[in-house]
C-alpha cells in the first residue's frame, strides 16, 4: 500500500497531493514563494512516506535526492552562473530543492521529455526543452484518464495534451502510451506570459537575454495584437504535430485554459484537430494536474495501481540531461557541464 506524493512547483503555486494505495488522501497548496520550511513542514506532517515525485524543473533520469549533484541542481533550475542567486523564474524553486536533498526525505526527481528514450533523438537536436517535469506528469494523468475511459491498458491510448499554463503553453503528444513529441515552453506556443518560439535573430539583438525574458512578451503583454498571436500560434504549432502524429482527441489542461476571455477561443482552436476534452481531476483532487500526475508516477515506481504508467512512459529509462541537445553548439555545452567553482 504505497504511501506517495506528487508535487508541482508551478508558476502561481506550490501544490501536493497525498495519495495512499492510490486514492487521494490530503493534499494543500503553498504560495510560489513559500519558505522551503513550509515545504519540509507539510512532507513531514505526511510522514511516514514510501516516496515523494519532488518538484523537478526540467528533470533529471529518476535521480534520487541521495545521488544528487551539484550539477543535478543546476540542470534543473537551468540559471547561467551569471544569473544565479537571483530570484528567477518560479519563486522558491531553489530554496525548495535545496531543503529536500538536504532531508532524509525519499525523494526522488522525475524526468523531462527530453530524457525519455521515446522522443527520437532527431527531435531533441538543438532544443533543451520538450515538456518539463511537469508536464510528463500531466501526460501521466492524461493517460490514465484516458486508459481507464476507454477501458484499455495505456499502451494503447494514442492523444494530445495541450496545456495552457499560467506562464508557458505546452503541446504533449501520446502515441501507443509513449511520449513521442511536444512542443513546449520557450519553444513552444505563446504563453499567457512567455513569448513562445523565439526567432534568433530577435534574441541576439535583444541580448544578452535574462531568464526573467523567457517570463514576459506572452499573451499579457502583447495588447492588441496577443488574442490573434496566442491563437495562431497554438494553431501552428498544434497543426505540425499533428501531422506528424495524428490524433483524434486532445485533451484540455492548464490554470489559463479556464479564464474567461480564453477557454471559449482556446477549445474552438483545439477542436479543430480533434475531439476536445477538459482533463479531469482524481476523485477528491483540486490541486493542480501536474500534482496528480506527479502523485501517480510516484505510486507507479512504488510497484502500486498506476505501475502501468511507469511503464508505458518508460521513466525507468530516461538518461542523460538537458543540455544533451546542444551537442552541436559544443563550447556552452562544456561551460555549462564543468563543475562550479
Amino acid at each position: 500500500m504505497p504511501r506517495v506524493v506528487g508535487t508541482d512547483p508551478g508558476t502561481g503555486s506550490l501544490d501536493l497531493l497525498l495519495l495512499v494505495d492510490g486514492l487521494v488522501v490530503d493534499q494543500v497548496r503553498l504560495p510560489p514563494s513559500a519558505p522551503a520550511g513550509s515545504l519540509i513542514e507539510q512532507l513531514e506532517h505526511w510522514q511516514p512516506l514510501d516516496l515523494i515525485a519532488g518538484p523537478s524543473g526540467y528533470g533529471l533520469p529518476m535521480v534520487r535526492s541521495a545521488d544528487v549533484t551539484a550539477n543535478d541542481l543546476r540542470w534543473m533550475s537551468l540559471v547561467r552562473p551569471d544569473e544565479r542567486g537571483q530570484s528567477l523564474g518560479v519563486g522558491g524553486f531553489s530554496s525548495w530543492l535545496d531543503a529536500l536533498v538536504k532531508s532524509d526525505l525519499p525523494v526522488v526527481f522525475l524526468p523531462g521529455g527530453i530524457h525519455l528514450p521515446t522522443i527520437p533523438a532527431h527531435r531533441k537536436v538543438l532544443t533543451v526543452d520538450r515538456g518539463t517535469a511537469d508536464k510528463v506528469a500531466v501526460a501521466a494523468l492524461a493517460l490514465r484518464m484516458d486508459a481507464d475511459a476507454r477501458g484499455r491498458p495505456p499502451s494503447q491510448s494514442t492523444f494530445a495534451v495541450v496545456e495552457i499554463g499560467s506562464a508557458f503553453s505546452a503541446i504533449l503528444i501520446i502515441e501507443n502510451g509513449a511520449l513521442v513529441d511536444a512542443s513546449a515552453g520557450s519553444a513552444g506556443p505563446i504563453g499567457v506570459r512567455s513569448p513562445g518560439l523565439w526567432d534568433g535573430e530577435a534574441a541576439y539583438w535583444l541580448g544578452p537575454l535574462s531568464k526573467r525574458d523567457l517570463f514576459r512578451g506572452g499573451l499579457d503583454d502583447l495588447g492588441e495584437n496577443g488574442r490573434l498571436a496566442f491563437v495562431e500560434s497554438l494553431r501552428k504549432h498544434l497543426a505540425g504535430l499533428c501531422d506528424l502524429t495524428p490524433i483524434d482527441r486532445i485533451y484540455l489542461s492548464g490554470s489559463a485554459a479556464n479564464r474567461p476571455d480564453l477557454a471559449l477561443v482556446v477549445e474552438e482552436t483545439v477542436a479543430r484537430f480533434g475531439r476536445c476534452v477538459r482533463l479531469d481531476s482524481l476523485p477528491g483532487a483540486w490541486v493542480k494536474h501536474a500534482a496528480q500526475g506527479a502523485a501517480l508516477l510516484a505510486d507507479g515506481l512504488q510497484g502500486g495501481r498506476h505501475a502501468d504508467l511507469v511503464e508505458s512512459l518508460r521513466l525507468r529509462e530516461s538518461s542523460g540531461t538537458v543540455l544533451d541537445g546542444l551537442a552541436p553548439l559544443k563550447r556552452v555545452v562544456d561551460e555549462e557541464k564543468s563543475p562550479p567553482a
